[in-house]
């Protein structure tokens, strides 16, 4: 790893150029994901600044979620888990047939870790968005599960599943635990064999709370995914509200020229 130096006649500031020269040596793989930064001390005397040049520099690279700082041991390069998210095959049934929910298929194939947590069930009545959806009408109740999903121990994305609590009452849907293939795998053993999947995706920046909750940095951005999963009868039995962090994730979609 080679640092760069500090261009005095540049018009750019020093934080911005040593900025730059970090953010080259990450994206160039000089700085691999998991490597320890340089220390502030080393930085200051390298480039010749004030403490507080360097903390705007690495400032600067934690909002665009480039590196993290753990107290006490320092600022390293942000470690990737990015997740190839296969449209055309995410929600095949030899996956449910297999005991995996979509998630862990991804992660699997990816070569990463899968985990849950801060998994919550409830049931109450949507949002007007999420009635229209499932086309339900005014008072009826949904199951509503929320949970966070990690790859490596990193969280990736968020979702938020509603179902209509006359398909989901009686069944593990309810419970904490889906158990194997996840909710669609317990909702054809309802009944509701799956049909067809449409989604909507869209990107802007988080909120505070999603942030949050995916660790991200102030100039991250996230793609939100909404789904409404069809079963042969043509009903809505589920819509799933996904927000992804951007740097952890591919979509890919394979459809027919037609």
């Amino acid at each position: 790893m080679q640092l760069g130096s500090v261009d005095r006649s540049s018009d750019r500031s020093p934080s911005k150029q040593i900025a730059d020269d970090l953010r080259l040596l990450i994206t160039s793989g000089s700085l691999p994901p998991g490597e320890r930064i340089p220390s502030e001390a080393a930085l200051i005397e390298h480039y010749g600044v004030a403490r507080m040049t360097v903390r705007q520099a690495l400032q600067e690279l934690r909002g665009e979620g480039l590196v993290f700082a753990e107290h006490g041991k320092g600022v390293f390069v942000q470690r990737k888990a990015p997740v190839r998210r296969l449209a055309s095959d995410r929600f095949a049934r030899r996956h449910r047939e297999q005991g995996k929910a979509a998630f862990l298929a991804e992660a699997e194939k990816a070569g990463a870790q899968a985990s849950v947590d801060r998994i919550r069930v409830e049931e109450r009545e949507p949002s007007a968005e999420i009635r229209e959806r499932l086309r339900i009408d005014a008072g009826e109740l949904v199951v509503v599960r929320s949970r966070r999903y990690l790859a490596d121990g990193i969280p990736v994305e968020t979702a938020v599943s509603y179902i209509p609590a006359e398909i989901a009452r009686g069944t593990a849907i309810s419970e904490r635990d889906t158990g194997p293939g996840g909710i669609y795998a317990r909702l054809e053993e309802a009944g509701h064999t799956l049909d067809h999947f449409v989604e909507e995706v869209t990107a802007r920046m988080p909120s505070n709370e999603e942030r949050d909750a995916l660790q991200l940095g102030a100039s991250v951005p996230i793609m939100r995914v909404v789904r409404t999963a069809f079963d042969t009868a043509g009903m809505a039995v589920e819509v799933c509200d996904t927000i992804k962090a951007a740097p952890s994730y591919v979509l890919e979609y394979d459809f027919p020229a037609r």
